[in-house]
């Protein structure tokens, strides 16, 4: 049996930083604007730390301006929320994203509802999420718009009329993934860990987007034959040797009969970021009323 296609989430997201560059560039040769992003950091959580130095270095790398601010573990949340403030009336600024998770004193809902919607590069503002629903202009989560992208890409460009199945309701991918796939004419399920014969579900799927949080709780049996797979888990293991390794929600090995798959890691991660550099480019353009130009 043939081997299924990778879909190469690294490559698909450096195409879309350049894209993005070249516009960018525009935007500054035409309009003489530089699109902004700050990102602001609380705590030292090493994870954290390491997503926040990629987004700064992409950002510079697309040509854009990078705010980086760390605050110790112990901010409060109103020290927080006034720095947020800040930074939604900072003219100079596009974009804010606060690096999740925040220590637990302070509440993430806050935090998200504070930021500015105009400059919500994240997607996650309820106004946002409001407009993603209502199928209107408003700026939409980064991993979600991710998938679509390599679901597209995996698809040639045309999904209309395909069987997605989302495994995974949450607010921050299986929602917002379920209301992308439908404005691309997708007839989507969305199901769950206590849905009711979750592999026969899977099973009749097209597009399987995995986004439970469980490490290959997708089988290889709960695929289709020639199904594009999009798994958005990122779940650490044991591996030989005492060492962990990565793995998705879908257990990868056994997903050979698939169209085509994302790995873990490799896949869906890679576009986050890019996506991010999208939305930025995006919330200048509009805020600055200028046209906007796709950038994937």
């Amino acid at each position: 049996m043939s081997e299924a296609r990778r879909i190469d989430g690294k490559a698909v997201a450096a195409r879309l930083r350049e894209r993005i560059g070249a516009l960018v560039s525009q935007l500054r040769e035409k309009h003489g604007t530089q699109p902004g992003l700050a990102v602001v950091l609380v705590g030292e959580d090493p994870a954290s730390q390491v997503y926040v130095r990629n987004k700064v270095r992409q950002t510079e790398e697309v040509g854009m301006r990078s705010l980086e601010f760390r605050l110790p573990a112990d901010t409060s949340e109103e020290v927080l929320l006034e720095k947020v403030c800040e930074l939604n009336a900072d003219d100079e600024v596009d974009g804010i994203l606060v690096q999740f998770p925040v220590p637990e004193h302070i509440r993430q809902s806050r935090v998200i509802e504070t930021i500015s919607p105009d400059k919500d590069v994240d997607g996650l503002h309820p106004l946002n999420m409001g407009r993603l629903a209502g199928g209107m202009d408003g700026m939409v989560p980064c991993t979600p718009m991710g998938c679509r992208i390599l679901a597209r890409e995996a698809a040639g460009g045309e999904m209309q009329g395909l069987h997605a199945v989302i495994v995974g309701r949450s607010n921050l991918v299986g929602k917002p993934v379920a209301q992308l796939l439908l404005a691309d004419n997708c007839t989507v399920t969305v199901a769950h860990s206590r849905t009711r014969d979750l592999p026969q579900v899977c099973r009749g799927a097209d597009i399987l987007v995995a986004a439970v949080g469980r490490a290959e709780m997708v089988r290889g049996d709960w695929v289709k034959t020639g199904a594009i797979v999009i798994d958005v888990g990122i779940n650490r293991v044991d591996g030989e040797g005492g060492k962990s390794r990565l793995v998705g929600d879908v257990a990868f090995g056994e997903c050979s009969h698939a169209g085509a798959i994302t790995p873990v890691p490799g896949g869906v991660g890679p576009m986050t970021i890019a996506c991010l550099l999208g939305n930025t480019l995006t919330a200048a353009c509009r805020r600055r009323g200028l046209p906007e130009t796709d950038w994937f």
